[in-house]
């Protein structure tokens, strides 16, 4: 109980009833009654060795009734009752055929006090029937005759000592006994009337209820002095004679007091420690004991990344660590945790609870809600993307479309390309396309413009990506291995049929726009841009002797495929090509890299798909047991994925080249996949199925009886399919996820997030630009200047020969897959972001000075040598420079 306010005896209302002809009833309200405060503590006491001193009392022990003799009613309110708790709805006066009306709130309220109400029932006076007592109603039989006298002058009543006045003179019993107590009450003066006449009764009569709180204060100091032995014998002896309902009330006081939470005094470590032995459900439950256990709990890394190894589900090769970072650097965009508020959870948990939703929804919803609407008309979907509650798609009618998942509805419709769209990328508000109009056209998701529109391919723009800035391990210049975050800017690397690739810096939001010479006028060709008036243009990388089919990048490492058999390995910030990896005996249709692994994965028509060491060249394993092109590959933390026109699907070890399982049972070739740690998404002819890609089985059909299915995409509870049913392309969408699992984080395939900036604050951006120049400078040394081109264009006159194989480190594990046979599909990259750079220059790659050979493998052929150019059915279009237009901003 707290020492400061002081408690107070509140009377109830006395009700006087006179009658005469009528009822009259007088209700009488009494101010409050002051009580004796407790005492201070002398000294500051110690919340451990007393901890009821401040504890809250149930309101029970705060405010109760009391009944005195001749039954006047009171009510006991401590002193640490606040306002709006002590305004409660008053007591409704009643009684037979009559009820008191609710007081107007706004009415002044009169209040009599004690001393006024014991003066007032203390005056005697002599009525007739006709003329009774003031408050006494009259006694029947009793006639008096004798006139009223005239009123005799009544003594004023004493004051009345609230310290102790009726109190023993100890607040021990006296061993011969305290004399009774002394009446605080005035008695009314003699009557000179010899007959018997009523007598007014005071409010209230004190008993020993009212004597125990007004002697509250001295027992109370005369307790404190005692020792704790005799202490606690005279608790226990008031204890052993209370009754069973006040020792549940004491219970209820003293338990939650007295109980210790181990868990907030114990160390973090010991903490963690104890906490590891819980299953699951037994951390859900034990979260919810307190907002203290939830916190402790949920924050703890180490307990949810052990809970993550123990069932199997921490993949690790950073795919942890690119999770928790998105999160908290979603949680800096948003400013959260808010003020005054609960501690967010680590990230490893919301990882814990999505992966575990992934694990078991997909095969325990057996009816997940679903959605289907018509898109496209009857053109094929070449891409298709699942980007931030988005659903976007590409097809060969010219046109990209934005639709709800959740609806269905088409949000806006991207229009622009003159040819078919069949390479997508997207990052944030930010869309990427590329076209068999050989064009490059950005995108604002929010409004639907076309912001820029880059040339320079002359044929069809068929793979891209956008690379986000991210740290990698990197050799400099002087051989040691540094850890930098490269690119500096985000870039769009895109491959065309035309034999090149090229990187350009993908736009930062308002971002002078740029549209290249020809965009707006259908007459006039693109591909006739002169790059050097793009700002956004990079480099132009030339090397392939055939169509780049399919690209992937990451850091500072990109891997193009192409059909001239070969896979090469490209500095994207050099522009130096690093290696050429020889090995296919046909077409290379689809590759993937792995930054952790630093390895990367080519598919052919040969049937085989190779992995490369890309830090010495050579191919470490020879995936081989299709008997068809492999046009589809992916990659996740612990497996590699090849689909092929032999209607098999096939899981391999990336580390060590063993064939996991064999899917087997679609009836065509394999014409879209997904996968993650726990399933398979494919499509054929006729069916979209899923598989358990740990043990190899077949879990469910989620499409059948339609013609084919062009794409699937699935993140976190969600799935889209497109297909062709009845010569009509429709869009399928399925939510795996219940109404309470809106926390429920999807991993982006790849690993790769938008959550996080890549651009620094505003007032920086000189300095950044500053650094990004030197950072150009100093990577651009080992570039050859015109004058080393004219030597090495001397030497090959010469009869001079080389291979264009250097080294360098890759990042990443990103899979880029593209489509078998007839319908093809597009490169697409979820990757973040993208700013600019605004160098001009534009590097050749086939330099004849600055290569290393490609050591040759035991079991691997030396570099064949390619068709003749004109021979290559994709062969470059020649520009026509002498009606070139320049760009006028």
């Amino acid at each position: 109980m707290s020492s400061n306010p002081r408690p107070s005896l509140y009377l109830a209302p006395s009700v006087n009833t006179t009658t005469v002809v009528t009822t009259t009833t007088t209700t009488t309200t009494y101010a409050p009654i002051p009580l004796p405060p407790i005492p201070p503590p002398s000294s500051p006491k110690d919340p451990k060795l007393y901890p009821l001193l401040n504890a809250t009392l149930p309101r029970s022990l705060r405010e109760f009734p009391l009944v005195f003799p001749g039954g006047s009613r009171a009510t006991f309110r401590d002193g640490e009752l606040g306002e709006q708790e002590m305004q409660e709805e008053e007591s409704v006066v009643e009684g037979k055929g009559w009820r008191m009306v609710k007081r107007d709130e706004n009415e002044p309220r009169k209040e009599v006090g004690l001393v006024e109400a014991i003066e007032r029932y203390g005056r005697k006076r002599s009525y007739t029937n006709e003329n009774m007592m003031e408050g006494i109603e009259a006694i029947p039989g009793l006639v008096a005759n004798t006139p009223p006298r005239k009123k005799a002058k009544s003594h004023p009543p004493p004051p009345i000592n609230t310290i102790n006045t009726a109190a023993p003179p100890s607040p021990l019993p006296s061993p011969h006994g305290s004399p009774p107590p002394e009446s605080i009450w005035p008695s009314a003066p003699p009557s000179g009337h010899s007959s018997p006449q009523p007598q007014a009764q005071a409010p209230l009569q004190p008993d020993l209820s009212l004597t125990t709180l007004l002697a509250l204060p001295s027992l109370l100091s005369h307790f404190s002095s005692l020792p704790p032995p005799l202490q606690s014998h005279v608790l226990l002896t008031f204890l052993r004679h209370s009754p069973l309902s006040v020792l549940r009330t004491l219970h209820s006081v003293l338990t939650p007091t007295l109980a210790r939470d181990f868990l907030t005094l114990l160390p973090p470590e010991l903490v963690s420690q104890i906490l590891s032995y819980l299953s699951f459900p037994d951390l859900a439950r034990a979260s919810r004991v307190s907002k203290a256990w939830r916190a402790i709990i949920d924050s703890d890394p180490v307990l949810w990344r052990d809970l993550l190894k123990s069932t199997r589900i921490w993949f690790g090769h950073d795919s942890e660590t690119a999770f928790a970072e998105a999160i908290m650097a979603r949680r800096r965009r948003q400013g959260l945790p808010a003020p005054n508020s609960l501690p967010l959870p680590h990230p490893y948990k919301i990882l814990f609870k999505s992966r575990h939703l992934t694990r078991t929804r997909w095969v325990t919803n057996q009816d997940p809600k679903r959605l289907t609407f018509p898109a496209h008309g009857r053109s094929v979907v070449t891409c298709l993307i699942f980007s931030h509650g988005r659903i976007i798609s590409a097809s060969d009618d010219h046109t990209i479309h934005v639709y709800s998942p959740v609806t269905g509805t088409l949000i806006r419709s991207l229009d622009g390309h003159e040819g078919g769209v069949w390479a997508l990328a997207a990052t944030k508000n930010t869309l990427v396309s590329g076209s068999t109009d050989r064009t490059v056209r950005i995108w604002d998701l929010e409004t639907g413009r076309c912001t820029h529109v880059f040339g320079g391919h002359t044929s069809t723009v068929r793979c891209l990506a956008i690379v986000k800035p991210e740290w990698i391990d990197y050799e400099n210049e002087h051989g040691v291995v540094v850890r930098e975050k490269w690119p500096k800017r985000p870039l769009i690397v895109t491959g065309s049929r035309d034999h090149s690739l090229r990187v350009w810096t993908l736009p930062r939001p308002g971002d002078e726009e740029y549209r290249c010479y020809g965009a707006d006028d259908t007459e006039i060709d693109p591909s006739e841009e002169d790059v050097d008036d793009n700002p956004y243009h990079k480099l132009h990388l030339e090397g392939h002797d055939h169509a780049v089919r399919a690209l992937a990048a990451r850091g500072r490492t990109l891997v193009s495929g192409s059909y001239d058999s070969t896979v090469r390995i490209w500095d994207i910030i050099t522009g130096e090509c690093k290696w050429v990896l020889v090995g296919h005996t046909q077409k290379v249709y689809s590759v993937v890299l792995d930054i952790n692994r630093n390895l990367a994965c080519s598919g052919s028509m040969d049937g085989t798909v190779r992995v490369w060491n890309l830090s010495t060249g050579q191919c470490q394993h020879i995936l081989a047991g299709h008997t068809s092109l492999v046009g589809l590959l992916g990659l996740s933390p612990s497996y590699l994925v090849s689909a092929a026109a032999d209607s098999t699907l096939r899981v391999w070890d990336p580390d060590t080249g063993e064939l996991r399982h064999t899917l087997a049972a679609h009836s065509g070739a394999i014409t879209c996949f997904q996968h993650d740690e726990f399933k398979v998404l494919s499509g054929s002819d006729g069916t979209l199925k899923m598989w358990d890609i740990r043990d190899g089985t077949q879990v469910r059909d989620l499409l059948t009886g339609i013609v084919g299915v062009w794409q699937v995409v699935f993140e976190g509870r969600w799935c889209v399919a497109a297909s062709n049913r009845m010569d009509s392309t429709v869009l399928d969408v399925w939510d795996f996820g219940d109404d309470d699992d809106d926390d429920w984080e999807g991993e982006p395939p790849g690993g790769l997030y938008d959550e996080e900036s890549d651009y620094d604050d505003e007032e920086d951006d000189l300095d950044r630009a500053q650094a990004e120049v030197d950072a150009m400078d100093q990577d651009l040394e080992g570039v050859p200047s015109d004058a080393d081109f004219a030597d090495a264009d001397q030497d090959q006159d010469l009869g001079l020969t080389d291979e264009d194989d250097p080294v360098v480190r890759s990042p990443g594990w990103r899979g880029s897959s593209v489509e078998a046979g007839t319908s093809a599909r597009a490169s697409t990259s979820r990757e973040t972001s993208a700013g600019q750079y605004r160098s001009r220059s534009s590097v050749r790659t086939r330099s004849h000075r600055e290569v290393v050979p490609l050591p040759a493998g035991p079991s691997e052929p030396q570099l064949r040598m390619l068709p003749a150019l004109e021979e290559t059915p994709t062969r470059p279009r020649t520009r026509n420079v002498g009606h070139r237009r320049r760009w006028q901003p």
